[in-house]
């Protein structure tokens, strides 16, 4: 499936993949039974019932563990797993006659673990964080007299950092269980929590041996389907301490609805399991440990292999360096990946350019995305181990959020310095060739003709070490070659075609009188140079990520340009569908006739086809809400005609939306009123500008690496701007706070930082990796190109109109450094 894709899939520690087999055996069990509502009494939901108690023993033996050791609770994740414990735990609040209860977590968890604090705090428990290494210094033994309290504590840390990969020792729980470790010097008995979520996915868990009292586990780690799905395996020694306020359906054995009884059924995983049971999803991992045991004969040799190919990446990831030796990247890892017991399959690390300097993980992501590789960076839910491994202090976390930096976006540096970092990750599905076609792609991005590439910086050499082979269990291992060979591939451009142009004709001739009277009395501002800026192009985008539609002036709405953005084509089950998934869609050709109140949207091979412009919203159109760049839209389907059309065209099931007229106004973060604007289905801004001369000066770059260089209107196409304008200087629209066209008003945002989209040819769909690579050269590692703008309110009643030849006249910043607008997603012209 992955290879079909042509994906080098690197991100097993976030999720597994699942093989074609599993769904094939899993839907084929589904069209074989019916299975019911294991809570009924009837055949199916007999049925039901039988086979989720099969899986629970299937989970058990999995573990080399029984159901007289151990209890299976079905929840909706590792996270929910957490949750239950710690609102479940037989904690002693401070206060009492008794010493009080202690939660300790290693630093080295998950947000999920230290997100239990919340809950122990609520009932007046004390949390308290232990660093790696203070486990270590804490060998020795309470006084004999203090030995006999029964204060329960609970201790919890990784089997595996998720972060690192870095495996903490299981001997740690029988150490804690029996008093050799105390984690702090406090009377009472210890039970230990083992997050085994990302231990399980590639390495055996015997319970027999290690027996934790609470073990979470989340499903979709181990067999990537189903996910939603999680357990909680708890001792049984532990399991009648605990405590439930909340009872749901399925948990009661008897209960009065007038009066406070309640008797909770004898069964743990009945009494914690509120409600109906995910039973489909429970009854496919029937067939997740069939498939997984059928295609690699059982977890040792998963352990094995992925350890392998972990080894082989570090040895040689680790082995890269500059020509001036300076190392091609930093990995953050408390190993040195020489024994499977103690690494998992996990690389961390930042790449670094010759002088040391660490590159954004955000750029090595979109790097990594041209090359079909998908990596995970951030922090990754671990901000213990990010801190500990990067060097960030407490007072750094609450600057950089100060600063707009928030956990899951893509702001990868402050001041210089790392926020995050870049993760790989092994699994069973995982191949040489995998870690082959990484290595290439760090090779071909740092070592190849750098110096053309990145100004002012000498050429680089690839200098390896050879690469020790005695590790290597996997197929054709022995024919490594010490030195990776790339191969350069020749893309060719396609040749560009006359773009359709529109011109919108004003209906009222008094306000195009207005327009022109105040155009002609606006008076460029003195600034460097002295010569007039003008706008030279108008664009619009009728359907977001589709081709442009040219025009020579347009109105002005409180959205933007009018019908900019306005509608999105949306897959199967209702996800907006970008050129980054689909590149045919700059192939879809809308375009707006404002007399006839349609939109005709021709493709090559298909016949043209009408959507009114009305605003469809009555009683026939169905309100739904989509997600935009983390914006939620209120958005209504265009109908059947329209579905079919595109499905055809693009050759997938799909759907065109429109945003509906009842329209909210969304924050928008980098104004600096903090006004709610009004957007479109656009990413980031209503409006994004560039420089003709900004694009000039791009071009220089982008022609040393081309065969055939690209043409101006070309390059001005794969940057999707709605204004385009001609100015003296390059790069100077970065230094503008506001600026007026005519009698319109608009404020800078910030600086568009690019995506892989540019890489898309508009006129054929054809993808060529250089330009992204050569605007981060060009422009010093960064990927800003263009600027967002935003409507500032109308003095006139009239509508605005945007013409091409008006004056711009910019209003220069005080700081010219403009900061980018925070968001949680890459952003990018759609």
């Amino acid at each position: 499936f992955i290879y079909i894709l042509g994906i080098t899939y690197l991100d097993h520690a976030g999720s597994a993949l699942f093989p074609e087999s599993l769904l094939k055996a899993f839907t084929d069990d589904l069209r074989n039974n019916i299975y019911g509502n294991p809570h009924s009494q009837n055949i199916s939901s007999k049925l039901t019932y039988d086979t989720i108690e099969h899986v629970r023993y299937r989970i058990l033996q999995h573990f080399h563990t029984t159901a007289e050791d151990y209890t299976i609770i079905f929840t909706s994740g590792c996270t929910a797993a957490l949750k239950l414990i710690a609102e479940s735990f037989p904690w002693i609040p401070e206060g009492t006659k008794q010493p009080s209860s202690r939660f300790c977590y290693l630093t080295d968890s998950h947000t999920s673990v230290v997100g239990m604090r919340g809950v122990t705090a609520s009932m007046n428990v004390l949390s308290v964080p232990i660093k790696p290494e203070e486990i270590l210094l804490a060998k020795s033994r309470l006084p004999a007299k203090e030995q006999n309290c029964t204060t329960p504590h609970l201790f919890s840390y990784p089997a595996q950092s998720n972060f690192s990969g870095t495996k903490y020792p299981l001997s740690w729980i029988q150490d804690i269980k029996s008093g050799r470790l105390c984690p702090i010097k406090l009377p009472g008995k210890w039970f230990v929590l083992l997050d085994a979520a990302s231990y399980v996915s590639s390495s055996p868990l015997d319970l027999g041996v290690h027996q934790a009292d609470f073990i979470p586990i989340s499903f979709y780690k181990i067999f990537g389907f189903p996910t939603g799905l999680g357990a909680l395996l708890v001792n049984n020694r532990i399991a009648p301490l605990l405590r439930k306020t909340y009872f749901g359906g399925g948990t009661a054995a008897a209960y009065l609805a007038g009066e406070d009884f309640y008797f909770p059924r004898k069964s743990v995983a009945e009494r914690f399991e509120d409600g109906t049971v995910s039973f489909l999803d429970i009854i496919a991992l029937k067939h997740g440990f069939d498939v997984l045991e059928k295609l690699t004969g059982g977890m040792e040799k998963i352990k094995q292999h992925t350890f392998a190919l972990a080894h082989y990446t570090y040895t040689v990831l680790s082995n890269l360096k500059y020509a001036n030796g300076a190392p091609v990247v930093r990995i953050y890892s408390d190993t040195d990946f020489s024994n499977p017991d103690v690494q998992g399959p996990i690389i961390n690390f930042n790449v670094l350019d010759e002088n040391g300097q660490v590159l954004g993980f955000s750029q090595v992501d979109s790097m990594a995305s041209l090359h079909n590789i998908h990596v995970r960076t951030g922090c990754f839910c671990n901000t213990g181990a990010c801190q500990m491994h990067l060097g960030i202090s407490n007072e750094d976390i609450r600057r950089n959020l100060q600063a707009g930096h928030v956990c899951g976006d893509n702001i990868d540096l402050v001041d210089g310095r790392p926020t995050g970092s870049v993760r790989i990750s092994f699994g069973y599905m995982s191949s040489f060739e995998d870690a082959q076609t990484f290595l290439n792609f760090i090779i071909a991005t740092r070592l190849s003709n750098s110096g053309a590439e990145i100004p002012y910086q000498s050429v680089t050499k690839l200098t390896t070490e050879s690469v020790p082979d005695d590790h290597l269990s996997f197929k054709n291992a022995d024919k490594l070659s010490p030195i990776l060979q790339i191969s350069d591939r020749e893309l060719r451009n396609i040749p560009s075609e006359a773009e359709t142009t529109g011109s919108w004709e004003p209906l009222e001739p008094e306000a195009e009188s207005i327009r022109a009277a105040i155009s002609q009395t606006a008076v460029p501002t003195c600034r460097k140079g002295g010569k007039p800026i003008t706008v030279s192009k108008i664009y619009l985008y009728p359907i977001k990520s589709c081709s442009a539609f040219e025009v020579t002036e347009w109105p002005v709405g409180n959205q933007g340009l009018v019908y900019d953005r306005n509608w999105m084509v949306v897959n199967q089950n209702g996800v907006c569908m970008t050129q980054k998934q689909e590149p045919r869609l700059c192939l879809v050709n809308p375009s707006i006739d404002l007399k006839q109140k349609i939109m005709v949207v021709q493709a090559e091979g298909m016949d043209p086809i009408s959507v009114p412009l009305e605003d469809n919203t009555g009683k026939e159109a169905v309100i739904c809400e989509s997600k935009v760049c983390s914006h939620r839209v209120k958005t209504y389907d265009c109908g059947e005609r329209i579905a079919g059309w595109l499905s055809t065209f693009l050759g997938r099931p799909c759907r065109l939306i429109r945003q509906s007229s009842d329209v909210k106004s969304k924050n928008t973060k980098g104004l600096s009123s903090a006004a709610n604007i009004s957007l479109s289905l656009v990413n980031e801004a209503q409006y994004l500008l560039i420089n003709v001369a900004s694009i000039l000066q791009l071009k220089e770059h982008i022609s040393a690496r081309l065969k055939e260089p690209l043409e101006i209107e070309e390059l001005i196409r794969r940057f999707r701007a709605n204004v385009v304008i001609s100015a003296p200087e390059s790069f100077e629209e970065e230094e503008w706070a506001e600026i007026s066209i005519g009698a319109l008003q608009f404020q800078v945002v910030g600086p568009c930082s690019r995506c892989q989209i540019i890489c898309i040819d508009q006129q054929s769909g054809e993808r060529n990796k250089e330009i992204l690579q050569s605007l981060s050269a060009a422009r010093g590692r960064k990927t800003n190109f263009g600027i967002y703008l935003m409507n500032q309110p109308l003095c006139s009643s009239f509508p605005g109109i945007l013409s091409v030849g008006s004056q711009v006249i910019p209003v220069l910043k005080e700081n010219t450094e403009i900061q980018p607008p925070t968001s949680s997603k890459e952003k990018c012209s759609g």
